[in-house]
């Protein structure tokens, strides 16, 4: 897991290294173990005021294609730095005149067991045509108590940050770090 400092000096590090004019706003950054995906906010395409909104979603799309395209090899570069710097990889998205688009994205296998009771839910999601697979189904229940829970899960990551804290004051601290971003920072301050 990642904690609040980790995660304001990742995003420090990504307002501080993307180029000036590459977006209007940084929105977010976040990471988990295997990935940290950046999204930035895009200007909108000028438009007539009385234009449909079929019109408007087209013009959105391709000023959302336009910037992927002329900016790949600008993202590339800090994905490189990044990736090399805090060994994760890094995906990209935009917010663009309310829509968001993500380029890219890690699609990270995760394996469980089940019981019967619990396989027979997601067989029920397929046969009712929410999901394609068990794979599909569970990712489905995922994005469903995600949506449902955010309270929550907010509170149980504030309790994990403080656990970590707590652990990094006990007497087995001193040289030891929890998280490649901290290895890697502090490489980087000494070097």
């Amino acid at each position: 897991m990642i904690t609040t400092e980790q995660r304001e000096k990742l995003r420090g590090w990504f307002a501080g290294r993307l180029p000036e004019d590459l977006f209007e706003a940084l929105v977010e950054v976040t990471a988990d173990r295997e990935e940290i995906t950046v999204i930035g906010r895009i200007p909108a395409p000028r438009l007539a005021e009385d234009v449909s909104d079929p019109e408007r979603d087209a013009a959105v799309q391709g000023r959302i294609q336009e910037f992927r395209e002329r900016t790949r090899d600008a993202r590339i570069a800090v994905a490189r730095d990044a990736e090399h710097r805090f060994e994760r990889k890094v995906s990209w998205g935009v917010e663009c005149a309310g829509q968001r688009a993500l380029f890219t994205h890690v699609a990270a296998p995760v394996m469980t067991r089940l019981r019967q009771p619990e396989r027979q839910v997601l067989d029920t999601l397929i046969a009712g045509g929410v999901a394609r697979s068990r794979s599909d189904a569970l990712a489905w229940c995922v994005r469903l108590v995600q949506r449902h829970t955010d309270d929550w899960l907010t509170e149980l990551r504030e309790s994990l940050e403080h656990v970590q804290r707590v652990r990094a004051q006990g007497p087995d601290a001193e040289g030891v770090t929890d998280s490649p971003t901290d290895s890697t920072a502090a490489d980087t301050q000494e070097g």
